[in-house]
């Protein structure tokens, strides 16, 4: 499928819209309501630090909504008074918030229902609004709500339209695109259905497993057994590894994606030498600023002496992960929470560790004078940051209260 005349085709419909409706006045009373917080904004204006009682908060200096998320989440409120009666569905979550997501719900806003992984579009109709979210929609959806003759309002981020851009050029010029993302990741899914042959690899490891092979250190059927799933339809890793574009999902870790792709420049460089690496090796930009403002502000706030770090986000939010990740690279005690409500009744709370499930920990905040970090993910309201303080320092409050009576 030539993808690009696609776009250029859907682009020009009289039923697509990715700009907005020009009701940005009207929404912005609902939208600051919901997820503004005036007391986020008076911590940034104190030098991100606030001191209440025994806890010191230090808020990272780059947190929370990115503009692309913004974007996304103003646009759907706006569909919604543009089509105050028509049935509106999103075809995944508009970003990886719960909050946000109620809220929409709360506005008659439908959710493609997923069956065992798979989406079912079934029930959407001729005539019904859908809202392709802030990480993109696979080509092939974008085709079948076309053909069904739906209304399609895109907020995908342009910055992950500058990866597509990217991965089409790389299929214009016959190079196989390595994408650095997590396969099952609904952004990565989108971007691979614009590439033409891909290999998704999820970090440094894989990537140099894929390195190894190129340098004919691998073994073709262990090769394709561990990339199964992950590769385009027909993948030859003989074949298909000897021309390489490097993209990225654009919430990954910045230093791991820049560190893949040099990764893939020495291997190529070393297979076919410096007058043949252009031949072989392309790579382009595709890491999002925001990304990378809020991985360079946590990697600054954990230099910082803390006893606790909150990383507040969805659990499916991939940033919002790698956001702890960095805490807990540092050795930092820290919790990932979605939501206030994770935190007490009681000195406890319901929290996601690394790579884990949900549980539960009792005690959470020791005794004594705390300084706690917290930073949250780009599809984080900063009013449910707000939320996560004020629990915070109610616990703070409750323990210090019962450590003087006893």
């Amino acid at each position: 499928m030539d993808t690009r005349a696609f776009k250029r085709s859907l682009h020009h419909s009289e039923r697509y819209n990715r700009r907005g409706f020009g009701r940005a006045e009207e929404v912005a009373g609902s939208l600051e309501q919901a997820y503004q917080s005036e007391l986020i904004q008076n911590i940034r204006e104190n030098g991100y630090e606030l001191r209440e009682g025994r806890v010191t908060i230090r808020l990272a200096e780059a947190f929370g909504f990115c503009w692309g998320v913004e974007r996304a989440v103003a646009i759907a409120y706006e569909t919604r008074r543009h089509y105050p009666t028509e049935r509106i569905w999103i075809t995944n979550e508009i970003i990886h918030n719960p909050s946000v997501n109620a809220h929409l719900v709360e506005m008659n806003v439908l959710f493609i229902p997923v069956e065992e992984g798979v989406k079912d579009f079934s029930a959407v109709e001729s005539g019904d609004v859908v809202i392709l979210p802030a990480f993109g929609a696979t080509v092939q959806e974008m085709q079948l709500l076309n053909e069904r003759g739906c209304h399609i309002v895109d907020t995908t981020c342009p910055w992950v339209s500058k990866v597509w851009n990217s991965v089409e050029r790389h299929k214009k010029n016959s190079f196989t695109s390595v994408i650095h993302g997590k396969v099952k990741h609904e952004e990565t899914l989108a971007t691979s259905s614009f590439a033409g042959t891909y290999l998704v690899v999820l970090d440094l490891e894989e990537a140099q497993l894929v390195c190894d092979y190129i340098l004919g250190n691998g073994n073709r059927e262990d090769f394709l057994k561990r990339f199964a799933g992950a590769t385009s339809p027909g993948f030859d890793p003989d074949r298909d590894l000897v021309r390489i574009g490097v993209a990225n999902q654009t919430t990954m870790l910045k230093r791991e994606t820049e560190d893949i792709g040099r990764l893939f420049e020495r291997t190529l460089l070393r297979r076919y030498g410096p007058a043949e690496l252009n031949d072989h090796f392309l790579a382009f930009n595709t890491i999002c600023d925001a990304t990378q403002e809020r991985q360079d502000a946590m990697f600054s706030l954990v230099d910082e002496p803390l006893d606790l770090m909150v990383v507040i986000g969805g659990y499916n939010s991939s940033n919002t992960t790698h956001l702890q990740e960095i805490a807990v690279s540092r050795g930092i005690p820290s919790v990932h929470i979605d939501a206030p409500e994770r935190i007490g009744p009681g000195n406890v709370v319901e929290h996601k560790p690394l790579g884990q499930d949900l549980e539960r920990l009792e005690p959470f905040l020791p005794e004594g004078d705390l300084r706690i970090g917290i930073t949250s993910g780009a599809s984080t309201p900063d009013r449910v940051v707000e939320g996560v303080i004020d629990r915070l320092l109610q616990l703070a409050e409750a323990g210090q209260i019962a450590a003087e009576i006893a």
